[in-house]
């Protein structure tokens, strides 16, 4: 039982990771994830050893993921600023990668829903696209056209964007 636990908890960062680059808001990923591990821990007898654990942790987020964007979908609108103070701590001012890492979050933004989760899903915590179409219940052949048209548009919106150019006005 212990081991199963190891395998649970080596699995948190790539999950918190996921879920934050999936929101792209640190309470409602921390929250995601929190869901996904009691869920797993209530459901721990379903899961087959020797199988992927990651895998069916990844399915339960997302599952959770779904579930609650239709709870949210359901309740009115509220507007708000977020900003991340954590990660403005942390990049350094002037550096090109801050700018770089700045435009993929924008043009990750513009992606659909289905498309943003698959890339992020291979691209960013590297899985198998067999293990994505696992855990997004897709055949591989819809996660390939996914990340095709994916990183296609990612492409096109990072080619485009024409940031404005600052003027001296007198």
């Amino acid at each position: 039982m212990e081991d199963v636990h190891r395998l649970i908890i080596d699995q948190i960062p790539p999950l918190r990771r996921y879920a934050r680059a999936l929101l792209r808001d640190r309470d409602m990923a921390d929250d995601l994830v929190q869901d996904c591990l009691a869920r797993a821990m209530d459901r721990l007898h379903l899961w087959t050893p020797g199988t992927n654990m990651r895998a069916w942790l990844f399915t339960i987020l997302h599952n959770q993921h779904i579930n609650a964007a239709k709870r949210r979908s359901r309740q009115p609108d509220r507007v708000g600023l977020e900003v991340d103070v954590e990660e403005m701590r942390h990049t350094p001012p002037g550096q090109g990668a801050a700018l770089v890492a700045r435009d993929i979050r924008r043009a990750l933004d513009q992606l659909p829903e289905n498309q943003r989760q698959v890339v992020l899903l291979i691209g960013l915590e590297e899985m198998a696209y067999a293990d994505a179409a696992e855990v997004l219940d897709i055949p591989i052949g819809t996660v390939m056209s996914r990340l095709n048209r994916g990183r296609q548009r990612m492409r096109e919106i990072m080619e485009n964007d024409e940031t404005p150019v600052l003027r001296r006005v007198k």
